[in-house]
C-alpha cells in the first residue's frame, strides 16, 4: 500500500530545495490531484540535458496522476529573463518565439507523455492585463525585495544598468501561478526567487501558497559552469547520437556520478554505489563513462542508436579507425584547399579558423594529419576529411 508519506518521498526525491516539505505533505493529504506547474521560456530553438532534469521531475508528477501544466512563456520571453546573468537578456521577437515554440513541444515530448500534460501560453492571461492591472501587481512588491535576487543585486552593486521592465519578468511569472492556481511549481534552483514570488502573489490573491520544488543545475561538460548553449558546454537533446556520445565522453571522471543521477536519472542508491566503486578503484572510469553515455543516448534516440554510437566511438576514437558508415558526403565544388573544405563542411567558421585547426594538427585526410595550413586538396578519389574525433565528412570529387 502506497501511503501519502511514501508518495511524497518518491516525488520529492532529487530536488535540491523544497519550500516547504511539510506543506507538500499536507497538500497531498487533500486527496485530489495537485495542480503542478512548470514554466519555460522559448529562448532558443533547442533544449539540452540540463533542462531535462526538471522535465524528468514534471513527468513523475504526471505519472503519479497529478494535473500537470507546462506553461510556455511566450509573453515573458518578450520581456527577457536575466536569471543567472550579469546583464539584461534581449527580448525575443514574435517570429523567434513562434519558431522556438514549435520545437519545444517535440523535444519536451521525448521526456513527457504529452497526453498527460496541459500546455498553456502565458499570453492567454498576461496579454489582457491593462496598465492599471500591472500597477496593482507591481504595488505588491518593493524595489528592495527585487534587489534581493542575486543577479539584480550583483548588477546593482557593480553599477550595471537594470531596466525597469526587467522587474516585470518575475512579477509576470509569479502571476502565472495565480492564473492557474498552482499547488506546486517546479524550477531550477536559479529560479528560486521567481517561484517564491509566486507564493507571495498567491497569498495576496487569497490562494494557498504554492510549494516551490527546485532541481539542481546540471554542470556542463566543462565541469565548472551550469550547462548552457551560450557557453558551449552543453549536450543538445536533438543532437545526433554520435555527437551526444562523443560530448558525454569528454566529461571529467568526477562528473560520472552527477551525470548518472541527473542525466541518466539513476536511483540515488545506485549512484552512491557507483561513486564508492569509482573512489575505491573497483571499476574502470572509461567503461563506466561509456555505459553512461550509451544510456543517455538511448534515452533520446533509442537503444539501438545508443549501442551504435558506442561502437562508433570505440572504432574511431579508441582504435582510431576511419568510420565506414553514417558519414555525410560532400562534393569538392569550387574548393581548392583543405581549409576551404573545412569551412564548407561547417567544421570551421572561417578560413582563418580552418587554418588554425590545421596548424594545431587537428585535421586529417584519410587518417593522415594535414600539417600545411595552405595545403591543396589533391585527392582524386573519395576521401574522409576529419577534425578531431567526432567530425567526419567524405569528400567526393566533382562529377565529370
Amino acid at each position: 500500500m502506497v501511503t501519502v508519506s511514501n508518495a511524497a518521498d518518491e516525488l520529492l526525491d532529487g530536488f535540491e530545495h523544497v519550500e516547504t516539505v511539510p506543506e507538500f505533505r499536507e497538500r497531498l493529504k487533500l486527496g485530489r490531484p495537485l495542480n503542478v506547474k512548470l514554466g519555460i521560456d522559448p529562448t532558443s530553438p533547442d533544449l539540452h540535458l540540463g533542462f531535462m532534469v526538471v522535465l524528468h521531475k514534471l513527468a513523475q508528477f504526471a505519472q503519479a496522476g497529478h494535473a500537470v501544466t507546462l506553461i510556455i512563456g511566450d509573453f515573458t520571453a518578450r520581456i527577457g529573463d536575466p536569471s543567472g546573468r550579469n546583464a539584461m537578456r534581449p527580448p525575443l521577437t514574435m517570429e523567434e518565439i513562434d519558431a522556438n515554440m514549435r520545437t519545444y513541444r517535440e523535444q519536451a515530448g521525448r521526456v513527457l507523455d504529452l497526453e498527460r500534460v496541459t500546455i498553456r501560453y502565458n499570453s492567454e492571461w498576461l496579454d489582457s492585463l491593462r496598465i492599471s492591472d500591472w500597477i496593482k501587481l507591481l504595488s505588491h512588491v518593493t524595489v528592495a525585495q527585487m534587489l534581493t535576487r542575486n543577479d539584480f543585486a550583483k548588477r546593482y552593486a557593480d553599477g550595471t544598468p537594470i531596466s525597469l521592465h526587467e522587474f516585470m519578468y518575475p512579477v509576470a511569472q509569479a502571476y502565472d501561478s495565480v492564473a492557474i492556481a498552482a499547488d506546486v511549481e517546479l524550477g531550477g534552483i536559479d529560479q528560486l526567487f521567481n517561484l517564491l514570488l509566486g507564493r507571495h502573489y498567491q497569498e495576496k490573491f487569497g490562494q494557498p501558497p504554492q510549494i516551490c520544488a527546485m532541481t539542481p543545475l546540471l554542470v556542463g561538460l566543462d565541469g565548472v559552469k551550469k550547462m548552457s548553449k551560450s557557453l558551449g558546454n552543453y549536450v543538445g537533446v536533438t543532437e545526433p547520437p554520435n555527437t551526444q556520445f562523443g560530448k558525454l565522453m569528454s566529461i571529467g571522471d568526477d562528473l560520472i556520478p552527477t551525470y548518472a543521477r541527473y542525466a541518466a536519472f539513476r536511483p540515488q542508491a545506485d549512484v552512491d554505489a557507483l561513486a564508492a566503486a569509482l573512489a575505491a578503484g573497483r571499476v574502470n572510469p572509461m567503461d563506466e563513462k561509456k555505459r553512461l553515455a550509451q544510456e543517455i543516448v538511448a534515452r533520446y534516440h533509442g537503444a539501438g542508436e545508443g549501442l551504435r554510437a558506442r561502437e562508433f566511438f570505440e572504432r574511431t576514437v579508441q582504435r582510431r579507425e576511419l568510420p565506414t558508415e553514417d558519414v555525410p558526403e560532400m562534393r569538392v565544388g569550387d574548393a581548392r584547399r583543405v581549409a576551404d573544405l573545412l569551412t564548407k563542411a561547417n567544421f570551421a567558421e572561417s578560413k582563418r579558423a580552418a587554418e588554425r585547426l590545421i596548424s594545431g594538427n587537428g585535421v586529417k585526410v584519410d587518417g593522415i594529419v594535414v600539417t600545411d595550413p595552405r595545403a591543396e586538396w589533391t585527392a582524386t578519389q573519395p576521401a574522409v576529411l576529419s577534425v578531431g574525433s567526432r567530425k567526419f565528412v567524405r569528400v567526393v570529387p566533382n562529377e565529370g
